[in-house]
């Protein structure tokens, strides 16, 4: 296949997984939670999803255990949802990006204040 077409299948999954996620009722996925990035193989077989949450990488693993029980609900819908014969398997991943660009923000945050907000390009 070719790659814009898995590239297409990669964002459409991103966007059916983002509206999924809302529906699910598992108390280890809470509504903190994104999707840093979907990696479909070119038979389709399988999908890698990189979670990641605002409230700590500890959250995104605990997610991820509530989301692998969740795969087959999760499969199903977005069999159904994309009108695929064959639904990919789905791996979830904790990514802990979100909290890095956060952590990042916070240490330019505080450089900028000890600075006295003086920006020098």
């Amino acid at each position: 296949m070719a790659t814009h077409k898995i590239d297409r299948i990669s964002e459409d999954v991103r966007r059916e997984l983002t509206d999924i996620f809302r529906m699910l009722k598992d108390p280890r996925i809470t509504g903190m939670l994104s999707i840093v990035h979907v990696e479909v193989t070119n038979d389709l077989s399988y999908a890698k999803v990189h979670v990641s949450s605002l409230e700590g990488f500890e959250a995104a693993k605990g997610a991820v255990k509530g989301l692998k029980n969740a795969s087959g609900f999760i499969r199903r819908e977005i069999a159904h949802r994309l009108k695929l014969r064959h639904a990919p398997e789905f791996l979830f991943v904790a990514d802990d990006s979100i909290e890095t660009g956060a952590e990042i923000s916070r240490l330019i945050e505080q450089v900028k204040k000890k600075d006295g907000g003086h920006e020098e390009l």
